[in-house]
């Protein structure tokens, strides 16, 4: 079986070639092995955080009032996909959980003199997963030039079609089973993806210069952990209810509990996407308020 995947993956590569990178392009194959030594060179860097010294930041997020009734995805063209949900697939713009949560919220810290002027390693690759015709996660978090590997489980055409503001955007074509990489380079909330083929198919990516972010899950808690000691703007962005801003002070060896609640009435809210996330600029930040 291993070996049945390898040989489809080098057909893959093989047989589509150019179509890999169309439209809005991206990175070629010198700018992936430039981000792959950046990337290495970073992972090795130690955490400028003393973790005797830090304290935690650990939330919800709630949901008031009826959760909206969600548009079901018609996947009859795609018996592929189909087959592989239990149920009747669903839009995932707002999923609210059974515990009056709400998931795929996009929690991170958005200004902090603490962490300024600091450099973190960068994380190893993170996953963004084509899987049954649906992008998993939907919302996701990284820091800049951390390597994104896209994967197409599927087995079926998806195409990628990033489109950021502050920086150049790609559009990377998938015919088969495979996998590709991606990084962005400058920071932004948030970046999001479709498939132009499945126009169910969406996905946001937050991307930071430091590593305090977090997604509400599926009981709608999140995590900031390891802060130097200081006070913090920790923002909640959620693709149809906006953001939502709070001032949270960090102790060492405490841990602040953080709740945002967002509501069915804020459906119109004005939604940021592409502002970028520069700590170091504290008049971009002031903008942004």
């Amino acid at each position: 079986m291993l070996v049945l995947k390898k040989i489809e993956k080098l057909a893959a590569f093989t047989l589509v070639g150019s179509l890999l990178m169309v439209g809005c392009g991206g990175a070629d194959s010198s700018d992936s092995a430039g981000s792959s030594s950046a990337a290495s060179e970073a992972t090795a860097m130690e955490n400028p955080v003393d973790p005797s010294t830090a304290g935690n930041i650990v939330g919800s997020v709630a949901f008031e009032g009826s959760a909206p009734a969600m548009d079901a995805i018609d996947m009859s063209g795609e018996s592929v996909c189909a087959n592989k949900h239990s149920g009747t697939p669903m839009v995932q713009t707002v999923v609210v959980n059974d515990n009056g949560t709400l998931s795929n919220v996009f929690v991170y810290v958005k200004e902090g003199s603490a962490i300024d002027g600091m450099q973190f390693p960068t994380p190893s690759a993170a996953l963004l997963d084509q899987d049954g015709c649906v992008y998993s996660p939907h919302v996701m978090g990284v820091m800049v030039d951390q390597e994104i590997t896209i994967r197409n489980s599927d087995g079926l055409l998806h195409n990628i079609n990033a489109t950021p503001t502050e920086q150049r955007g790609f559009n990377s074509s998938q015919p088969v089973t495979m996998e590709t990489s991606q990084d962005f380079g400058t920071p932004e909330v948030m970046i999001p993806l479709r498939c132009d083929v499945h126009g169910w198919m969406t996905a946001y990516i937050g991307v930071l210069t430091h590593p305090y972010h977090s997604v509400s899950d599926g009981s709608g808690d999140f995590s900031l952990s390891t802060l130097p000691e200081g006070d913090y703007v920790v923002e909640a962005w959620h693709e149809q209810y906006g953001t939502q801003s709070q001032t949270v002070t960090v102790t060492a060896g405490g841990t602040a509990d953080v709740t945002f609640t967002f509501s069915a009435d804020m459906a119109n809210a004005v939604v940021p996407m592409g502002t970028p996330v520069d700590l170091h600029d504290h008049s971009l930040v002031t903008d942004q308020q």
